[in-house]
């Protein structure tokens, strides 16, 4: 029988600067197109919301791309579609971040709109409401989901009153709240140089990336006043059930448990064995649940990386008078992990597919800017790329049984579906 043997893909030579302002620059050269891609990351995700502002922090990376002191948004969208380029923001729990993607002769043009966008936002008016009240009908939409049900449930059951039990877009009730003022708040607190990584990756050299982020940025300086530190509210496991009647043509069943911050030594193997429970259609769910025994239109697992505890979530999209029995499976499922040891084959197998799909993710020049950016963002730096590989590799069937054992006791349990499938499981199942 062949010997399969995984291996460490050799890292791009990345160079990290740190600018006298405070701005942390990561610069890799690749030459083999002409493309520029472009990460801005502020430490400033929807975690650092003050829970009656929720939905703020997606509010502004809707509304920074629409207008600078100088610049209407019709006129930002003329400079980036007149030269091909892309330039878009986003946020998550733990960052706020800026993207563009142009051919490198535009680069110092794009990235000097994006400065602008950063340093001097105008937050019209107009466009806060137009995209506040796209954000309500988003919101809206997601409660007609019995997915999105299942998920949001089951993260306020776990996270209580820590800012990952809510979604990034907030509620209803607190996204009608907000306004030009608290945009701008959150900005002058959040947006400063000294809480910024630059990523950038493509046919520029680090010098000559370094020079261009000081011509856009060096003149920018921190406030006197010191970065914010949080004081989150603690997250204590108290597995419950929660359940929500809802007249859909399946149920939803999803068992969640909560799981280590990226810090802590287990993650690696809690994310491979997610990916050995539910990626893919070689995964275990989806061949013993779905392929051999039939109960699951949809069966899968996501372990979110956070900065704070994270979740481990099994699911299963199932007929209504199987909601039970899908219970029951998932549960196998997750505690023959704890009571069986993987065997050598399984193991290798579950690492064969992470490390590909990890290289896999890292093969254009946007994909290299955002995992160095969000690594240097998050605390990890640089070297935690090879890191997680060399410690994928190091990982025995006795170590993932003790990281199973550790996390997978109670699970928390979420069920959505038609009220005569769900409402006999409301007693706590054994």
């Amino acid at each position: 029988m062949p010997q399969t043997v995984t291996f460490l893909p050799q890292q791009p030579l990345i160079h990290r600067t740190v600018l006298d302002n405070g701005i942390v620059v990561l610069a890799i050269e690749n030459s083999a197109a002409d493309i520029i891609a472009t990460r801005l990351f502020m430490r400033a995700g929807s975690q650092w919301e003050p829970r009656e502002k929720a939905g703020l922090s997606h509010l502004l990376s809707a509304v920074i791309t629409k207008g600078t002191e100088q610049l209407s948004s019709v006129e930002i969208a003329e400079r980036i579609e007149s030269v091909g380029a892309n330039l878009s923001a986003d946020t998550a729990t733990d960052y706020f971040l800026l993207s563009l993607k142009t051919v490198s002769t535009d680069w110092p043009e794009i990235l000097q709109l994006a400065g602008q966008m950063l340093l001097h936002p105008s937050f019209p008016e107009e466009e806060v409401e137009l995209e506040r009240y796209l954000a309500i009908q988003d919101i809206r939409s997601q409660k007609e989901q019995p997915f999105t049900i299942a998920f949001d449930q089951l993260r306020q059951a776990m996270y209580q009153e820590h800012p990952y039990s809510l979604s990034i877009l907030g509620t209803e009730a607190t996204v009608s709240e907000l306004n030009r003022a608290d945009l701008e708040l959150f900005h002058q607190t959040h947006f400063r140089p000294d809480n910024m990584v630059i990523s950038v990756v493509g046919r520029v050299t680090p010098e000559e990336a370094v020079a261009q982020v000081e011509r856009v940025f060096g003149d920018w300086q921190p406030p006197e006043t010191p970065l914010l530190t949080q004081q989150l509210p603690s997250i204590t496991s108290q597995p419950s059930q929660v359940m929500t009647a809802q007249e859909t043509q399946q149920s939803i069943v999803m068992l969640g448990y909560l799981a280590s911050p990226l810090y802590h030594t287990d993650y690696t193997t809690l994310k491979l064995l997610n990916t050995y429970l539910g990626n893919g259609l070689s995964s275990r769910l989806f061949v013993e649940l779905r392929e051999k025994r039939g109960l699951a239109y949809d069966v899968s697992a996501f372990y979110p990386t956070r900065k704070s505890a994270s979740t481990f979530v099994v699911y299963m999209g199932t007929a209504p008078e199987n909601t039970e029995t899908a219970i029951l499976g998932l549960r196998k499922e997750i505690e023959r992990l704890c009571s069986t040891l993987l065997s050598h084959e399984e193991l290798q197998a579950a690492k064969n597919k992470l490390l590909g799909q990890y290289a896999l993710g890292k093969q254009t020049n946007a994909q290299l800017a955002q995992v160095y950016g969000w690594y240097e963002t998050l605390g990890l730096g640089i070297e935690f790329d090879t890191q997680f590989q060399q410690d994928v590799i190091n990982i025995t069937p006795e170590i993932a049984q003790a990281v199973a054992t550790r996390y997978f006791t109670e699970p928390y349990i979420s069920l959505v579906g038609p009220a005569e499938a769900i409402n006999p499981l409301a007693t706590p199942m054994v």
